[in-house]
């Protein structure tokens, strides 16, 4: 099993390949101001009139239904490889001491309130704090766990490249379906393709247009959209 450690400097060691291709991309206005102002709107929004009453009554709920805190904190990777430590609401059966595995479909580990929360995705709301924070936007490629880029770094092209932007709470990846479980390569490769395409077609209309498909599919509980 990787540690965090070790994974950290190996995946620090080519943060300045994915400098070297920032240095060359061509930044719209959007990009290198808009977005942020975007992500401050929005996520200054949901914190003030949903977030303020969500996460106090989530949080008290996981605890009394089953023991530890009532939020996870991971250390994903960020933009340009800069780490970060991204926030959920805990799904699984509190295990300090546990080696990291990705869930799995009907994994055991999830609680009966951490299942209603990954199925409606509100598992993820603690992440507007994260774009509060800087770390992460509304819109980008999902953040991945460091021992995910220590597996895909170097087997897939242009892996790196995701890194280009501040990773999002949701995506073209996700609102395609191309979330959750990666069991194969090919279901990394698949995502790492629309991580990729939406790096080179950021703009306000998509992100916009991809946070309508977002909540339009968790209102009708659709799984592979957030």
């Amino acid at each position: 099993m990787l540690s965090i450690d070790s994974t950290y400097t190996k995946v620090h060691d080519v943060r300045r390949d994915v400098d070297a291709v920032a240095t060359g991309l061509q930044s719209s206005w959007y990009s290198q101001y808009g977005k942020r102002l975007f992500d401050i709107t929005v996520a200054s929004l949901v914190t003030l009139f949903v977030l303020s009453w969500l996460l106090p009554i989530v949080c008290l709920i996981i605890r009394i239904t089953s023991p530890g805190p009532g939020l996870f904190r991971q250390v994903r990777s960020g933009r340009r490889g800069q780490v970060f430590r991204c926030l959920k609401f805990r799904t699984m059966y509190y295990n300090p001491k546990g080696n990291f595995a990705q869930c799995r479909q009907h994994d055991s580990r999830v609680t009966p309130i951490g299942r209603f929360l990954r199925r409606t995705n509100l598992d993820e709301m603690p992440q507007f704090l994260n774009v509060l924070w800087g770390d992460m936007s509304i819109v980008g490629p999902r953040p991945h766990a460091i021992q995910h880029d220590e597996m895909y770094w170097t087997r897939i092209p242009s892996y790196h490249k995701r890194y280009l932007v501040r990773p999002g709470i949701t995506g073209l990846a996700q609102v395609r379906g191309a979330r959750g479980e990666t069991r194969e390569l090919i279901n990394m490769k698949h995502r790492v393709d629309y991580d990729l395409l939406y790096v080179r077609r950021e703009s306000l209309g998509l992100d916009v247009k991809l946070c309508l498909a977002t909540v339009k599919a968790m209102v009708k509980g659709n799984v592979n959209a957030w």
